[in-house]
């Protein structure tokens, strides 16, 4: 027998909240990965060490107060939570940190498919804004997949949505695949 709707979203917002409380614990320091690391180690373990807290958190993440909460070859996920300091002028959330969150999922969607020695940089991001965010709408999860990862480009799609399925908006990016340097 299925939950009612209430019940089965005050199930997801506890589990939600108590993986982000695990994954923030175990959060190491803000930081970026050294650069030898990135040419050595596959995509996938490097994203899986942040989860950890093996390896830093990276500096934007912590700006802007979300974290990298599940990462699988081509699939990755942060969650985050607006506060009134991210409003813009018109009293919502501001479309930078909502940006911010999808480009972060898609990117690393795609890095933790890539081999070692290889990286990526965004070349586009178009995101569909369906829903206000606000301080009031609690977690909200940002979960990219790839669409394709070839020999230079990828493409990725992401979700944002809350506990109870809303989706708040969606988008898709292209990524160039880089060769790192190594030191």
């Amino acid at each position: 027998m299925k939950n009612p709707p209430d019940s089965t979203h005050q199930q997801t917002l506890a589990q939600w909240r108590e993986q982000e409380a695990l994954v923030r614990q175990r959060a190491s320091s803000s930081g970026i990965i050294p650069p030898d690391l990135l040419a050595q180690r596959p995509g996938i373990e490097l994203m899986q060490a942040i989860v950890s807290g093996a390896l830093p958190v990276p500096p934007i993440a912590r700006s802007l107060d979300f974290v990298l909460i599940e990462v699988e070859p081509g699939r990755a996920v942060f969650q985050g939570e607006a506060k009134f300091d991210f409003y813009n002028p018109i009293g919502s959330v501001h479309g930078g940190w909502i940006a911010t969150l999808l480009d972060s999922c898609v990117g690393c969607a795609v890095h933790s498919a890539l081999p070692a020695g290889k990286g990526y940089t965004t070349l586009e991001l178009k995101v569909n804004y369906v829903r206000a965010v606000t301080q009031d709408s609690g977690p909200i999860r940002a979960e990219g997949k790839i669409i394709h990862l070839g020999g230079r480009v990828a493409t990725a799609e992401g979700r944002l949505t809350d506990p109870a399925g809303r989706l708040y908006a969606h988008c898709s990016t292209t990524c160039l695949i880089l060769d790192l340097a190594k030191s």
